[in-house]
């Protein structure tokens, strides 16, 4: 089994799809108005309009609660990419910082508050563990 994506649904997808354009510097693929890909090298992150729900036949989420979640993206130099974003981030967690097991880190929170992580490994183990 391989992950293929993680999914955010979101109230306004073009916002949140800019969003994530400008903090990875990755382009998005748009298929619908209401969805879009940004593909990485290992994941894709989908992004999907709350109206994509009404296929399913349910309110399933509530945008702005996911607090047990964490989107990760490991990144070169976290530090630099903290200093190309920055000003992008309306609600920042932690600064960068090297955290026990080793990655160097920056938390911050999208525009519908969803978490995200950006970090480098930067200790021995880790670095290994990404290699």
């Amino acid at each position: 089994m391989n992950l293929a994506s993680i999914r955010i649904i979101t109230p306004e997808i073009k916002r949140l799809v800019r969003f994530y354009e400008n903090v990875t510097h990755l382009s998005a693929q748009w298929y619908t108005e209401d969805f879009a890909e940004i593909n990485a090298t290992t994941c894709t992150l989908a992004i999907g309009s709350t109206r994509t729900l009404s296929l399913f036949g349910k309110d399933l989420t509530h945008i702005g609660h996911s607090s047990s979640i964490i989107i990760e993206f490991r990144v070169a130099n976290v530090d630099e990419q903290y200093e190309k974003i920055k000003d992008l981030l309306s609600d920042i967690i932690q600064e960068p910082t090297t955290m026990p097991w080793g990655n160097h880190s920056l938390m911050f929170r999208d525009p519908d508050g969803n978490l995200v992580n950006f970090f480098t490994p930067v200790a021995a183990d880790a670095i290994k563990k990404f290699s």
